[in-house]
């Protein structure tokens, strides 16, 4: 697969949606990943991150003109002892508890489906980072509506062991803009990783476009030892 620039991605489309990116630095020594959010509407706009312990959560920026909170409120990142999960909504929970009672990443998703947003039958993105003492994998899912139909789910798993040095993959929601919203196709785009973090968040934030984008989480997590860095940026402030 030829990697892409994550730029050039990100800037091809004014609506991808809401965003995983997951990768590992060129020098080796940080786990990075990324999570964006965008909206149209006015309810998915009106929205910001905020620390959750080692997480993160959505919340309204303007709590009186929150509308229906159902598929825009939840918990977008949280750690499980070794193990860092990201998605795009409360299947976040969802492989949270059923990994803490011994289930995989993929049989805690078998549980869920996309969401129930029709027309659009967004797909439910997520992934997942385990760190272990000889480094560290990612794998990432996604669970999408078949062309549309309401009545039939398709579930597909990525999984990334011992990642390339300075590469990542790129999954989000929509393939771009339209009505319905077209649901992403094919693998996790390969795309590059820089070593510093607040350039990874400037290339993210930076190609989003400038009308729908509103929010982004980075962390970078340093793989010998597990130590984070976080940074959030908010278009609400």
């Amino acid at each position: 697969m030829e990697k892409k620039s994550l730029a050039a991605e990100l800037s091809s489309t004014s609506y991808p949606g809401r965003g995983i990116i997951i990768g590992k630095t060129p020098d080796g020594k940080h786990a990075a990943i990324a999570y964006f959010i965008m909206g149209r509407s006015a309810n998915s706009r009106n929205r910001v991150f905020v620390e959750d312990g080692e997480g993160i959560r959505t919340q309204a920026f303007a709590p009186s003109k929150l509308e229906d909170p159902s598929l825009i409120i939840y918990a977008p990142v949280r750690v499980l002892g070794n193990k860092t999960i990201v998605t795009n909504g409360d299947q976040t929970d969802t492989i949270y508890d059923l990994m803490g009672q011994q289930y995989t990443f993929e049989q805690a998703l078998r549980t869920r489906e996309f969401e129930p947003d029709a027309p659009n039958f967004t797909p439910r993105i997520s992934g997942i980072l385990h760190f272990e003492e000889t480094g560290y994998n990612y794998a990432m899912s996604i669970l999408k509506s078949n062309n549309g139909n309401p009545d039939s789910c398709s579930r597909y798993t990525f999984a990334y062991s011992n990642p390339v040095a300075g590469e990542g993959h790129f999954i989000h929601t929509y393939m771009g803009d339209g009505n319905p919203l077209p649901s992403f196709e094919g693998e996790p785009t390969l795309v590059d990783i820089p070593n510093d973090m607040d350039e990874f968040a400037d290339i993210v934030w930076n190609n989003l476009n400038e009308e729908n984008k509103v929010s982004l989480f980075i962390r970078y997590v340093n793989i010998e030892d597990g130590t984070y860095k976080t940074k959030i940026i908010n278009k609400n402030k």
